[in-house]
């Protein structure tokens, strides 16, 4: 007879009755007796039997999880499941092999579920976690019958956690460990003898009774922090782990633990009795479970084991599994993706609430002293009672009348205002009616000039405006006074370069631009903090960096739609006309000159003067710099770094330079003025070499090569043998930057820079920028910018030796190119995943001397290598190169003329 349930018909409840317990014993007893009373003989059979089982269980969970998209009833039915195993596994062992004594006062064990199991849902590729737990000690009997069952579960391929211990012992472990006590919370009666379950309970929960709630709340706390900490602090990492990341399983988790500790029972009616949650919190606790366990069921059965993190390789099928399409100018993917986060915001909400609500119960610490002692926070805390609807008691900002939001909108705003004040927190039913009442919010207080002076003060003063937007983001009031910016909430973008959703990005933005302005990154942003001091239009660059990216999500470039929906706000919110304008452009332009300096030469004069009339003055010079900084900052950790920084700061110069002097053309005697100042840089050479040096470059070199570089490229050809093989190379290597700089000097032809960049490849130096210079007797020195693999300047040292070697030794034939291409597998991470349309675009407007090839398409190891060589097949002489990346995406710029030095444009050609 088979263990398995009948097929069911479509749409029909997961049956958890999977096994019928006699009816599996009665198999196990058979296999037993066939195997003439051998356990070791028939254990073959046994563990086929129970893989069958465990394999058609699963399969028919992953159909009924496809067909009611209900992950809880799945994890419910594979705990199910595992209990009836168990159980099997357990009378097994008690009646053929290990045959309990007449004396069974001693000779007794209860099977246990902890942690997730206990709470007798389990994940396809979840631990099982056991507590066998043992009247005494010593009991050879149990001990005997635990090692069975572990050893038979461990031989079908499952992850079990185990623990085998009297009742004592798990209450002195508990109290010296909150994981363990996490854990027995959750302990549920399996198989076995009931009686001493049901000892253990009592004993547990008097232990219970006798410790500190307050410990236990503030332990729980902690270790949530840690496990934030390690997984991502942010809920919008936009790969989040959906069990241990933040606004994850594992923070209700935190919320299940605190409420059965405080209440013996799971969040629920006692939890909404006692005040720890509003029904409606209920109600968001169990919506929020649901989506959760219904996605990590579906990316267990998706990817075959206990796989947490839901990464950018899964999601697009994880999106077609939970039956999403694409509408509304968002993928299918980037949908779904939306919704997670919506959940991670609601459970971090839920989280906040919950804290708070046991904070001012004194379960957890008291509000830290400093602010109650500090003279102008008590005035001002003072104040908040006498002049306003508010109080604040025991560090938290309390209502003096229940209904003031109801009232007054506009006091929702106020009471922000307050709290940015005084540092005070909000107790927890004034955070409660602020979210109640900010979807009322209505197009009156929109356009209301209070509330619009409130939120630009905080935007622009409020030192911490990052967090005490966040906190009215939270509350639902951001999106409610500002519909654009709700439009963009969780919103995923399904690409590698964006690290957290759009919201969470305009807010890191405007904390970024804090930290600027407080001297926070001084060292890695010296010229940003030197102009913020200088800017007349504080307010105009706050309010850009909050709506610079409000534009997402729709058909149209964001930057452009951003701009008009920013001019809306602007009116709304009665901004002049003025920095209504500035605003406006700033959202228009804010990724121009982050493209302007990673994709274009900045030495050709035809860049600066383009970006200048762009610019038009330094002020806006200045505010775009800012934005730009701020905006690549908080796209996520390691994507800014000293290269980009660089750039940026030779853009803004030269930008500055330009409009300072209002002179687009050189004067006649300025490249005199050049060599002498290189002739001033190299006091220790003589006239004659000097000049053969001079001799050997064409005019336009002294104008579009800085001073450092002539230095370097004169030290370089100075020592070459002209009668040799006239190849010389040298580094330098910058921790500032974060880049090391590598010059070749070789003998000109065609496909000489393909082949550097593929010694590059091969080395995996990753280049950022290359930069040609041809000489007048047929060498050429390439300098290219590569990023830095080693924080170690030996080792990055040892590492250039080891790239200047190979390019030696493909230019003199002694190893083949192609073979050291082979010979290097790399990893593609997630690459792979995307599609990334390739494009090419021919400028001849970007250059008075040369054509602009930009090409764009998904990035890979060894690209730059194919497009340079692509390029020297059209037989098309390579100036320049410059790479930029933005995670999967590549955009190379290539300068370039024909074999006569001329721009290309026959259309022909």
């Amino acid at each position: 007879m088979s263990a398995m349930p009948p097929a069911t018909t479509a749409g029909a409840q997961i049956d958890i009755a999977a096994i019928d317990p006699d009816v599996l014993r009665e198999r196990l007893t058979g296999f037993f007796r066939d195997a003439g009373g051998d356990h070791t003989a028939a254990r073959p059979a046994l563990l086929a039997l129970f893989k069958e089982i465990i394999a058609e269980s699963r399969a028919y969970a992953e159909v009924q999880l496809n067909e009611s998209g209900d992950g809880r009833a799945c994890a419910a039915y594979l705990s199910d499941t595992m209990d009836h195993i168990i159980s099997a596994v357990h009378d097994y062992a008690s009646a053929h092999i290990y045959h309990q004594s007449a004396d069974r006062t001693t000779e007794r064990m209860a099977v246990m579920a902890t942690g997730g199991y206990g709470r007798a849902l389990l994940a396809p590729g979840s631990d099982i976690d056991l507590l066998f737990l043992l009247p005494q000690k010593k009991c050879p009997w149990g001990e005997s019958v635990a090692e069975y069952v572990l050893y038979l579960l461990w031989d079908l391929g499952l992850k079990v956690g185990h623990a085998t211990r009297t009742i004592d012992q798990c209450l002195k472990l508990s109290t010296a460990d909150v994981t363990i006590r996490s854990a027995l919370l959750d302990a549920r009666f399996i198989h076995g003898d009931w009686q001493l379950s049901r000892d253990f309970n009592q004993a547990f929960w008097l232990d219970v009774d006798r410790q500190s709630a307050r410990t236990f709340v503030e332990a729980k706390m902690r270790e949530r922090d840690e496990r934030h900490e390690r997984s991502g602090r942010s809920r919008f990492l936009v790969e989040p782990n959906i069990k241990d990341g933040k606004g994850g399983l594992r923070d209700l988790h935190t919320l299940h633990w605190l409420a059965k500790y405080l209440t013996r029972n799971e969040p629920g009616a006692d939890a909404v009795a006692r005040g720890i949650f509003l029904k409606s919190e209920m109600s968001t606790f169990r919506r929020c479970e649901d989506f959760l366990w219904t996605v990590r069921c579906h990316l267990h059965f998706l990817t075959g084991r206990a796989e947490e993190r839901l990464t950018f390789e899964y999601q697009q099928d994880m999106a077609t599994r939970l039956g999403y399409r694409d509408a509304r100018g968002l993928m299918a993917v980037e949908r779904f993706m939306k919704h997670y986060f919506l959940v991670a915001k609601d459970v971090g909400d839920l989280t906040r609430t919950l804290s708070a609500a046991l904070e001012f119960e004194q379960l957890k610490a008291a509000p830290r002293l400093d602010t109650l002692l500090n003279p102008l926070t008590w005035v001002a805390r003072r104040n908040v009672r006498q002049t306003t609807e508010f109080k604040i008691e025991n560090g938290r900002i309390r209502l003096n009348d229940p209904d003031v939001f109801k009232r007054d909108q506009v006091a929702l705003f106020r009471v922000f205002r307050i709290a940015n004040e005084t540092g005070a927190l909000f107790h927890p039913e004034t955070f409660r009616a602020v979210r109640r009442n900010a979807r009322r919010l209505d197009d009156e207080v929109r356009t209301a000039d209070e509330p619009a002076e409130i939120f630009l003060d905080l935007l622009e003063r409020a030192p911490a405006a990052e967090a005490i937007l966040s906190r009215m983001h939270s509350a639902g009031l951001l999106g409610a006074y500002m519909p654009e910016f709700r439009s963009v909430t969780s919103m995923m973008q399904f690409n590698m370069y964006h690290h957290y959703t759009v919201d969470e990005h305009l807010l890191r933005t405007v904390g970024e631009l804090k930290a600027i302005e407080a001297g926070k990154t001084q060292d890695e942003l010296p010229l940003s903090t030197e102009i913020f001091p200088t800017i007349r239009h504080r307010r105009a660059l706050y309010l850009a960096a909050f709506l610079h990216d409000i534009g997402k999500g729709r058909a149209e470039d964001h930057s452009t739609l951003g701009a008009r929906l920013a001019k809306t706000i602007c009116a709304r919110m009665h901004m002049s006309e003025a920095d209504t304008d500035l605003i406006v452009w700033l959202v228009e332009q804010h990724l121009t000159m982050s493209l302007m300096s990673q994709s274009r030469d900045l030495s050709d004069p035809r860049t600066i003067s383009d970006f200048a009339a762009i610019v038009e003055t330094p002020e806006q010079l200045k505010l775009l710099l800012l934005l730009t900084v701020a905006d690549i900052r908080a796209v996520g950790p390691g994507t800014w770094n000293g290269w980009k920084g660089q750039l940026l700061r030779e853009l803004y110069y030269a930008t500055l330079r330009h409009l300072e002097s209002r002179d687009d053309e050189a004067a006649p005697d300025d490249n005199e003025a050049l060599k002498s100042g290189l002739r001033a840089a190299l006091p220790h050479w003589s006239d004659a070499e000097f000049e053969t040096f001079v001799a050997r470059h064409f005019h336009d070199y002294w104008s579009k090569t800085d001073l450092s570089t002539q230095i370097a490229h004169a030290e370089l050809i100075k020592d070459v043998d002209p009668t040799g093989d006239r190849i010389a190379t040298s580094y330098n290597t910058d921790a500032f930057t974060e880049m090391t700089e590598l010059r070749v000097l070789a003998p000109n032809h065609a496909r000489l820079l393909s082949l550097f960049a593929g010694c590059c490849a091969a080395a995996g130096a990753n280049i950022m920028s290359a930069q040609i210079t041809t000489l007048r007797d047929g060498l050429v020195v390439d300098t290219f910018q590569i990023r830095r693999a080693f924080e170690d300047e030996a080792d990055e040292i040892r590492r250039c030796e080891r790239i200047t070697t190979t390019i030696r030794r493909v230019l003199r034939g002694e190893v083949h190119l192609r073979d050291l291409l082979k010979s290097r597998a790399e990893r593609q991470a997630h690459i792979d995943t995307f599609v990334v349309p390739p494009e090419v675009a021919l400028d001849n407007a970007a250059s008075d001397r040369v054509t602009v090839i930009e090409v764009s398409g998904r990035d890979r190891p060894g690209l730059l290598y194919e497009l340079t060589t692509a390029l020297s097949d059209l037989s098309l002489d390579i100036h320049s190169a410059h790479v930029t990346t933005f995670g999967e995406r590549a955009v190379d710029a290539f300068y370039v003329t024909d074999l006569l030095g001329k721009k290309i444009t026959s259309e022909t050609r």
